[in-house]
């Protein structure tokens, strides 16, 4: 114990440059993506337009899967935690796997991009993206796995353009915002109009900075104290101290969020929760959840401390697929993508569940 009290403000202040670091990355209107550690399983830039950089990983295995997966990764933050060291990888899995994987690489917003909203990531940003992976592979369909954000944008995405969805995988998705277990929904009720106005006028978009403060405020004790703790105790570990530092360089890569979807997410879906309603309106269509017919595993992580299961599960009561399922897996919200019993028994079993879906 007195080894770890004398070692804490080693760690504190480590913590400390990359938080300020991350809070410096975050007040750049072009967000460095050169930031990103090297990238673990290697990737091809297939297209590039609006605010999507579309990466293509190549299907590794004996068996090739004939529809592709295109990922969705949030807008919030950068994908390579999906992809952050060989064993704690949700990409190495699935073209492990057999599968032709795609993923969005948001690029991050400038002021010039605060009219983005929801219409503009989904209808044309994420169908843009979908278009490319079709020529690419010469399919009709595709299978969708959206993660967090991402998922809530997916699930728009799948409700508007069913036709070329063969499968979807969405993975904590943030749906019923009357779920107010999570500190960051109930923030949502206390951000006046006034203040949302403000923050757009000043900034344009909703800064990074904002944005971690926000994720902050949910797990103040962890964030603080707990994940120094770990990192002692588990220090001797096997690649444990590479996977912490990846990790934190995740944790402080927030990124600035477009302040027209900022403004839909906090009125539209936190506060009125239109989604979950089926009232939520982009591009002038209402999106049906019930329109959604085609196979669907709805991934939730049964501690989540981001995303309160009782958010996601809901989900397959909306949709009219007759092929569904909820799958509650033991883990938090970030353990869903890179702890290793995430990869040994999780993944491996979307995996399957694909593969039985590919013909």
């Amino acid at each position: 114990m007195l080894e770890l009290l004398n070692e804490l403000p080693q760690y504190f202040m480590e913590g400390a440059i990359r938080s300020l670091d991350g809070f410096r990355r975050g007040l750049s209107d072009c967000y460095p993506m050169e930031d990103d550690p090297p990238p673990n399983n290697p990737y091809s830039v297939i297209y590039e337009g609006g605010k999507v950089r579309l990466r293509h990983y190549r299907a590794r295995g004996l068996v090739r899967r004939e529809t592709p997966l295109l990922m969705v990764y949030a807008l919030i933050k950068r994908p390579f935690i999906l992809d952050l060291m060989p064993g704690r990888s949700v990409v190495e899995t699935m073209i492990n796997s057999g599968f032709e994987v795609y993923m969005i690489d948001w690029i991050p917003p400038s002021r010039a991009d605060s009219w983005r909203g929801f219409d503009a990531y989904v209808n044309q940003d994420i169908d843009n993206a979908v278009r490319a992976v079709q020529l690419r592979e010469g399919v009709e369909q595709i299978s969708l796995l959206g993660y967090c954000f991402g998922g809530m944008l997916s699930t728009m995405y799948t409700a508007l353009h069913q036709d070329v969805i063969k499968n979807f995988i969405p993975l904590t998705l943030p749906l019923d915002m009357s779920v107010r277990e999570i500190p960051l929904n109930s923030l949502l009720d206390r951000i006046t109009d006034e203040t949302l106005d403000l923050i757009t006028k000043v900034y344009g978009n909703c800064p990074a900075s904002i944005m971690k403060a926000g994720f902050t405020s949910m797990s103040p004790v962890h964030h603080a104290l707990d994940k120094y703790v770990g990192l002692y105790r588990n220090k001797q570990s096997k690649g444990y101290a590479e996977m912490f530092d990846l990790f934190e360089h995740w944790m402080n890569n927030d990124v600035p969020l477009a302040g027209q979807i900022f403004r839909e997410l906090a009125n539209d879906i936190g506060k009125k929760n239109l989604l979950a309603q089926s009232r939520f309106v982009a591009g002038g269509n209402r999106v049906e959840l019930k329109d959604i017919n085609c196979p669907v595993l709805n991934v939730v992580a049964q501690w989540d401390d981001v995303v309160d299961p009782k958010s996601s599960l809901p989900f397959i009561d909306l949709i009219s697929s007759r092929d569904k399922a909820n799958v509650v897996f033991p883990t938090g919200h970030v353990g869903a993508v890179v702890s290793s019993a995430a990869q040994k028994k999780l993944w491996p079993q979307v995996a399957t569940w694909l593969g039985d879906h590919d013909a």
